[in-house]
């Protein structure tokens, strides 16, 4: 059966993007979870990874103006013919798309534009192509709105294939266990030989730098992906680490489901990536993996926990049944906008491409026997508080008000050596919906710690 490769949303902001460059040719071989495409945006470039197995066929072309949720290719099985329908509907032609949105465009034989503070303007994967080779943009006219250099403004002989670069850092999401381009694999804490048979999960280096790594730990029917507008909005120069938790993204399900059971998955897998010490962010079920990794002898230098999971008993029942059942976007849409204080937020794109991802059942399958476990008939079955009572790094909790997944309320009676932030007209995604002032809290704890 043909998987249909959408644009993503990398953030929640985006209306749409551009595909930067493929990693893969068309009519290749390419693995599940394999890097496919680099998006560029005006505030990150990040790589795509391949949703299923097979071959590619490539259906968008790079410099194209994309919108989110659009398809851009698919995966076929040897001898199968993608869908006859247009597969990159609503693709406009970069140079239309740039006339539209700029009523006087600079093209590349005009002046280089520059903002009054004399700082050039150029999007991510340009500066990064340009630092990679040695270019300075100053010596370069960008073709892109009001001046913006990208990345195809950068010279052909520095516009290499992405395998022949290596940085000293990217914002590229880097698949562990998988080929990747050479860029994506700088220096980094040396993994460890895993001999303790526990399970390995999947993660992705978000961000690649120096000093302590920032570990993040999804919720409940997310993946390590929900945190790339985060870290697209909040630039830091220490390396990031995202994982996905068992039974969602690209883990396996465990032999049994509790958080204690994910909270050691989670450390071995930093083990192997030879991760001994970070500083931890956690949300909603993540929170209480994150809590728990912290109390099992890790050590995590700092503790931030976004709406967690086990400060009490009630939880949104509706909604985890709701969700582990949904498949298509009419019965998906109702649920997730439950997860945000303004609904506007999640544009058809952003469902689209949820809805694709848990089409084939297994995520929905193996999100549904997690909750029957730790949510059973819509009760939270586990408790962190004698946890949090025993932590002793500098530990933050952030709720919205407005969260209609876990009262906020069940953040009263913890401990008073834990900051707490409420935040009025968020819900449960805050992560998402005020990403920068959860960044600024994040940094403080790091500056502090």
């Amino acid at each position: 059966m043909a998987t249909e490769v959408f644009l993503p949303r990398v953030d929640m902001d985006m209306a749409s993007g551009k595909i930067a460059r493929w990693y893969v040719e068309d009519g290749a071989s390419i693995a599940q979870g394999d890097p496919l495409f680099e998006i560029e945006t005006d505030k990150a470039a990040m790589e795509i990874e391949a949703p299923a197995s097979g071959i590619l066929r490539i259906e968008a072309e790079t410099a194209q103006d994309i919108p989110v949720g659009a398809i851009v290719g698919w995966i076929l099985a040897a001898g199968e013919e993608p869908p006859k329908k247009a597969a990159a509907e609503g693709v406009v032609p970069a140079e239309a798309a740039e006339t539209a949105a700029e009523p006087a465009p600079v093209s590349p034989s005009s002046p280089r534009a520059e903002p009054s503070n004399g700082e050039i303007r150029a999007t991510p994967l340009a500066r990064r192509l340009a630092r990679s080779q040695g270019i300075d943009l100053a010596t370069v006219t960008g073709s892109g709105p009001r001046g913006r250099i990208q990345a195809a403004d950068i010279p052909d002989e520095a516009a290499a294939p992405a395998h022949a670069l290596a940085p000293a850092e990217t914002d590229a999401d880097a698949p562990v266990g998988k080929t990747v381009p050479a860029r994506a694999r700088c220096a980094q804490p040396q993994p460890a030989a895993n001999t303790s048979g526990e399970a390995v999960l999947h993660r992705a280096w978000l961000r690649r730098g120096e000093g302590d790594p920032l570990v993040l730990i999804h919720g409940f029917a997310a993946d390590l992906g929900g945190w790339r507008p985060f870290v697209a909005a909040n630039p830091t120069g220490r390396p990031v680490l995202a994982v996905d938790l068992p039974g969602h993204g690209l883990s396996p399900l465990l032999a049994r489901n509790s958080v204690e059971d994910f909270a050691a998955a989670v450390a071995q897998t930093l083990a192997e990536e030879g991760v001994s010490r970070a500083h931890v962010v956690g949300h909603s079920l993540g929170g209480a993996v994150a809590a728990t990794l912290a109390d099992s002898g890790f050590d995590a230098l700092s503790l931030l926990l976004l709406s967690p999971a086990g400060l009490g008993p009630d939880i949104n029942g509706a909604f985890l049944d709701g969700l582990a059942r949904a498949r298509g976007e009419e019965s998906l849409a109702p649920w997730l906008r439950l997860l945000v204080s303004d609904a506007e937020g999640l544009s058809p794109g952003f469902v689209r491409a949820t809805a694709a991802a848990r089409a084939d059942g297994r995520l929905a399958g193996q999100q549904a026997a997690v909750a029957a476990s730790l949510f059973p008939d819509g009760t939270q079955a586990f408790s962190i508080r004698p946890t949090l009572s025993r932590l002793q790094m500098p530990t933050r909790i952030v709720f919205g008000l407005d969260d209609a997944i876990i009262p906020s309320r069940h953040a009263s009676g913890l401990p008073g050596n834990i900051a707490l932030h409420f935040f009025a007209n968020v819900g449960h995604m805050p992560h998402i919906e005020i990403k920068t002032d959860v960044g600024r809290i994040l940094a403080e704890q790091i500056r502090a710690n």
